[in-house]
C-alpha cells in the first residue's frame, strides 16, 4: 500500500495572455536587438518564444514598446526549445551621497 501525499500548490502572479505580441531582446548593450515574442506576462516575469533558433544568453534586457527607452532586465528560468520562462530581475536604486553642506544636498542634477 502506497502513502498518498498531499500536493503543494504554487501560488503563482495573475498572468495576462499577450498572443505573440512582438517585443525586442537587446545584447551588447543594447547595440544589437533580436526580435522574440510574448506569450504571456505577469509583474515578474515572461513567456517567451523566438523564431529563430538563436542562443538567448542567461540573462539579457527586454523591449516591449520599439524605441522606448525602458528596458526590463531578464534572467531565464527555463528553456523549452525556442520558448524561454524569464523573470524580471529588480535593481537596487544607486545610492548616492549627499553632501554634508545642506544646499547643495537641495540641489541635484537631473
Amino acid at each position: 500500500m502506497s502513502v498518498v501525499e498531499p500536493r503543494n500548490l504554487i501560488k503563482r502572479e495573475p498572468r495576462r495572455q499577450l498572443h505573440r505580441r512582438v517585443a525586442w531582446i537587446s545584447a551588447d548593450n543594447g547595440v544589437t536587438e533580436y526580435e522574440c515574442h510574448v506569450l504571456d506576462l505577469s509583474s515578474g516575469g515572461a513567456r517567451i518564444a523566438t523564431d529563430d533558433a538563436m542562443d538567448v544568453r542567461d540573462r539579457f534586457e527586454l523591449t516591449l514598446v520599439k524605441g522606448h527607452h525602458k528596458r526590463e532586465l531578464c534572467e531565464v528560468v527555463w528553456r523549452r526549445g525556442r520558448t524561454y520562462g524569464v523573470k524580471f530581475v529588480t535593481l537596487l536604486p544607486v545610492v548616492v551621497e549627499q553632501a554634508n553642506d545642506p544646499t547643495a544636498a537641495s540641489v541635484q542634477p537631473s
